[in-house]
């Protein structure tokens, strides 16, 4: 475990006087942490201490590191934060799980939380494997925990309820979880078989267009998906499940008329499924089955005027008893830097040109500002 020295008033003459000189900075804070293996902490701060980096663009805080140790500096909370969030990390990397730049921003949410459930910073020790966020376990990667609260409450709805509507972003981890959570069912036994499916090209999935085999010709709309097999299972188990049936990845088209039991299945990209696509979907749930839906709204390739069945659904069953929803916000995005303010700059743009009252139903539009209604001749 690592050791702290969290210090309250013996700052160093120098540091007070510097901030003393500056209006704002006046209360702040000092904390050492001492790490017992040089190599786990050597992982903790990143190649060229790129995650200490990552925390003081982050937090706010100057990160010193000198071999096992590192000196935290900023405002009290904020020191106090990124001493949980480097904790936590080492806890991480001493299980043996690999750590990225994304997991120091999960840490970071997961410490805010731990701050407002604790304020004191003494935050009662849990026992191993119950701390924390909801995480899941496959054989390749063991362990995988959810980098945010969002990922947090998606795992729990996964294992909470049968179907499970999941809509946010891209980059926020929606569909590789899913995919994680059905290969630890099947690894488990809970389940037979995966079957994961997603609208191809278009909602009319007009296949027959393109050359190749069934295979061939929907690999290019699924390859995220298999990206994410390969990276719970190892690629002979994968080709295994495949060539045996006991993974299944298919057009949407190919669910009707099925009845699927003993199964997890997963529609990828539900918002450009229509209003009957997404009805025949759901239906074809049988015993034993669970159910994830993940889409993103905000990205609906459907024809003008074409309802999303993923729209619809949410707002039909969002009072049905067993069905989960889960929203990720801009902020829940765990990939490059830069993908997140991509995203919430996107997202700004949406609302501004979707405007929506305060239960969320849109607004009507406004005559005589410029253009003609929807549906006039211009």
């Amino acid at each position: 475990m690592p050791s702290s020295d969290r210090p309250s008033n013996d700052r160093p003459r120098g540091e007070a006087r510097d901030a003393a000189s500056h209006p704002g900075v006046e209360e702040m804070a000092q904390i050492s942490l001492t790490f017992d293996d040089n190599r786990l902490a050597s992982l903790v701060f990143g190649h060229y201490d790129q995650n200490l980096a990552h925390l003081e663009r982050r937090l706010g805080v100057l990160a010193n590191a000198n071999g096992n140790c590192v000196v935290l500096r900023g405002a009290p909370e904020a020191a106090e934060q990124a001493r949980r969030v480097l904790e936590s990390l080492y806890e991480q990397v001493r299980s043996g799980a690999p750590l990225a730049v994304g997991d120091v921003d999960g840490a970071i949410q997961e410490s805010a939380m731990q701050g407002q459930l604790f304020p004191s910073g003494d935050e009662p020790a849990a026992e191993p494997g119950t701390a924390g966020f909801e995480g899941i376990a496959t054989r390749r990667r063991g362990f995988v925990k959810a980098r945010n609260r969002a990922q947090d409450g998606y795992l729990r709805a996964l294992k909470a309820h049968e179907l499970v509507f999941a809509e946010g972003p891209a980059g926020t981890g929606k569909t590789w979880l899913a995919v994680g959570f059905a290969v630890s069912l099947l690894e488990r036994g809970d389940v037979d078989k995966i079957i994961i499916t997603r609208p191809a090209v278009e909602a009319g999935e007009r296949l027959g267009f393109l050359p190749g085999d069934m295979r061939e010709k929907v690999d290019p709309y699924l390859r995220p998906i298999y990206d994410a097999l390969y990276d719970f299972m190892e690629a002979r188990h994968v080709e295994r499940g495949l060539a045996t049936g006991m993974i299944e990845i298919a057009p949407l088209a190919f669910m009707r008329g099925r009845t699927l039991t003993s199964a997890l299945v997963l529609l990828d990209e539900a918002q450009n499924t229509t209003t009957m696509q997404m009805k025949m979907f759901l239906t074809r749930l049988g015993e034993g089955s669970r159910m994830i839906v993940n889409g993103d709204p905000t990205q609906i390739d459907l024809p003008p005027g074409q309802a999303s069945g993923l729209v619809e659904a949410s707002r039909v069953l969002a009072k049905v008893e067993g069905v989960g929803r889960i929203r990720f916000k801009d902020e829940d995005v765990v990939r490059h830097d830069l993908v997140r303010r991509i995203v919430a700059a996107y997202d700004a743009d949406f609302r501004a040109r979707h405007p929506v009252d305060a239960s969320g139903e849109p607004l009507a539009p406004q005559r005589g500002r410029g253009g003609p209604r929807p549906g006039t001749p211009s």
